[in-house]
């Protein structure tokens, strides 16, 4: 039997069924050096048969699928690594698998894994690589060939585990390089070599087999690779650097927040994270307003019943927390703030004319999270979302969404979120509601994401179970890309809450529901913004504005009381560090604190009505007079400005260094 394949330039080639994916490399135009195949969006390495036809195109190195292809590659060549020199005998293999920024594999071995063993690890993957070992793939039919398969190979429990839990009659794939074979459905570079010496061996962690706690306990070697070892280089830097900005570090250095052993998955906002929260309130309250919302408040604890309604218990009951029964009622701690908007709704007859209905809430809500995938405030269970439901007709819908998507994009631009990706997620397996209420949601999503004419990436079966949605990701300052925003259209809500309007025509009918968080959460995006900012925000979001800075505490502590007077008048946030120590001690404890300007008032200052104006990055701006600094200031903070207002840009060389203050 022939198979038919397309080409990316329209023209079809027929190959026989079964012909290696390197004879038919051969043969195609641009395939040169190609590290594998893909047909119809999966993979066809070299050394597999074809099985089936359909849009075939090379995956070539400097793509992100032949990074894919080697990093596969090169969990094989560090497990060939660990048998080599720890003895074949010694270790059992589990896993390899390539994940987001590189790949790690999983081992049952008694020594134990150390950072010093990384090194030799590395050293032989090299000289394995320079071997240039050819890979070959070899298949065997059915769970009991592969089976005896692995028992002529030695220990292999793990390998025979995932044989018995895939379909009889499966076709089972083993790959082997030199000395060593590993069961594996692929893909895979032609050899060793061109996997490339830009790796490296990252850390040593342990892992359940299968994720089960219940399970064995195994040792993982998590790893990366490149093309190049420029880019290997960048991306341990940008690692480097986001260490730096650990948001979770930052926040207790800068006093901004902290993690109670009390409560895992919860954080204690201290006083100047609570100014930074309130910023954030404020700009979210201020565009609500502006834009017709109303603002509500719906209980976190509700029976049962309503989240049978919802299909929260159905589709969601293992992420929730429930109370033990009170009274024969049981009930459950809101995931989500649906329900209470719903019962808004619900408050009196509604009619068109109050369409669009744009119910905005802060709300408090609860997630039973897994203990291992809590982080800082970017994975938490219990937070306050920015969230909104807005109820609208049908031919409103798309009207509302165009609006929804500039929204985000206005807010994201506050804080210099220049790159916002889309992403359209439809349907999954696991969902609420009838085929019409899907399609006309996704077809009302597509169609506003298509007229905006920004660039948008279909995420097949991540919709909520209730309904598609777009999502919204930020690249931030190191070029981290972050899942943020959320709008989400849902037609079966009114149906389960029946609710309805009193259309034109005086019939009833039911609105269509648009959830929606634009920032998402507080936590996770102040966890965000710590990192992108590395703690030094913009004026208007610092939780301290401006430090005053005598030279001499005893003859100008007069002089910098007015000054934080005049400042706080303006609305600025001001302090005055009138403590003992010296002034250069002072401006540094400001600079440590991330404190955006520090007025030096010495003798001089003091007489004329000046202060000397110094900004964290180290710009010492000389004397300028204070009135003048203070409506800088006020208006820097009032605009939402990102850049300061005062001295040069960011990142402008310093100049030679002014003359002190006198005292």
């Amino acid at each position: 039997m022939d198979l038919e394949f397309r080409l990316p330039d329209g023209s079809l080639r027929r190959y026989p069924a079964g012909t290696p994916g390197r004879d038919i490399a051969r043969d195609l135009p641009g395939a040169s050096g190609a590290l594998a195949l893909l047909v119809d969006g999966e993979y066809l390495d070299l050394h597999s048969p074809a099985r089936k036809g359909g849009a075939l195109r090379p995956v070539l190195p400097g793509t992100e699928e032949g990074l894919e292809v080697v990093r596969h590659t090169a969990a094989h060549v560090m497990a060939q690594a660990v048998a080599r020199l720890f003895g074949k005998d010694a270790v059992e293999f589990a896993i390899g698998p390539v994940i987001d920024e590189g790949f790690y594999y999983d081992f049952d071995i008694e020594h134990a894994f150390t950072p010093e063993d990384l090194p030799r690890i590395e050293e032989e993957m090299r000289r394995i690589v320079r071997e240039d070992l050819p890979l070959s793939r070899s298949e065997v039919e059915g769970k009991d060939a592969a089976r005896a398969r692995l028992d002529a190979s030695g220990k292999a429990e793990f390998k025979k585990e995932i044989v018995r839990d895939l379909p009889d009659g499966s076709v089972f794939s083993f790959y082997s390089q030199g000395e060593f074979t590993d069961l594996c459905r692929g893909p895979h570079v032609p050899s060793t070599g061109a996997v490339g010496e830009a790796f490296k061996l990252l850390s040593v962690a342990g892992a359940y087999w299968r994720g089960d706690e219940k399970r064995k306990m195994l040792q993982r070697i998590y790893a990366t690779a490149f093309f190049r070892k420029e880019e290997l280089d960048e991306w341990v830097r940008l690692k480097e650097e986001a260490k730096r900005r650990d948001h979770r570090v930052l926040g207790r250095e800068l006093g901004l927040f902290k993690f109670p052993e009390a409560s895992p998955g919860a954080a204690i906002w201290l006083p100047k994270g609570m100014i930074c929260w309130r910023e954030l309130e404020r700009v979210i309250r201020e565009k609500l307003d502006a834009r017709g919302y109303v603002e509500v408040r719906t209980p976190v604890l509700l029976d049962s019943s309503v989240w049978k309604v919802t299909g929260h218990m159905d589709h969601y009951r293992e992420n929730m927390y429930f109370l033990e029964k009170q009274e024969d009622r049981l009930f459950g701690m809101k995931p989500m703030n649906c329900p209470g908007s719903a019962m808004v709704f619900q408050e009196g007859l509604r009619s068109y004319r109050e369409l669009p209905l744009r119910l905005a809430e802060f709300g408090l809500v609860h997630r039973n999270e897994k203990s291992g995938v809590l982080g800082g405030l970017t994975r938490v269970r219990s937070f306050v979302q920015d969230d909104a439901h807005v109820y609208c007709t049908p031919e409103q819908l798309e009207d509302e969404l165009r609006d929804l998507v500039a929204f985000v994009r206005e807010i994201y631009g506050l804080f210099g979120f220049a790159d916002i990706r889309m992403y359209l997620a439809t349907r999954p397996a696991s969902s609420t509601g009838t085929d019409a209420m899907w399609r006309n949601a996704e077809e009302a999503i597509g169609s506003v994401l298509r007229a905006s004419g920004a660039p948008f990436v279909m995420d097949p079966g991540g919709g909520a179970f209730y309904g598609p949605k777009i999502d919204f990701k930020v690249l931030d300052s190191i070029r981290r890309e972050w899942q943020l925003a959320t709008i989400q259209v849902d037609f079966s809500l009114p149906e389960k809450f029946d609710l309805d309007y009193v259309a034109q025509d005086g019939t009833r009918k039911r609105p269509v529901v648009i959830h929606r968080a634009i920032l998402g959460s507080f936590e996770r995006m102040f966890g965000i913004l710590v990192e992108h900012f590395a703690g030094a925000f913009p004026l208007w979001l610092s939780p301290e504005q401006v430090r005053v800075v005598p030279v001499s505490e005893e003859k100008q502590a007069d002089a910098c009381r007015a000054a934080v007077a005049a400042l706080r008048a303006a609305g600025l946030r001001a302090s005055a560090d009138l403590g003992s120590g010296k002034m250069g001690a002072k401006i540094r404890e400001a600079t440590i604190a991330k404190v955006p300007y520090c007025l030096v008032i010495g003798g001089r200052e003091a007489e004329s009505g000046q202060v000397a104006v110094r900004r964290r990055d180290g710009h010492d701006l000389g004397a300028l007079p204070l009135g003048e600094v203070v409506e800088a200031l006020r208006r820097e903070a009032a605009e939402r400005r990102l850049e300061p207002s005062l001295g040069p840009p960011p990142g402008t060389p310093l100049p030679e260094r002014k003359r002190k203050p006198q005292a």
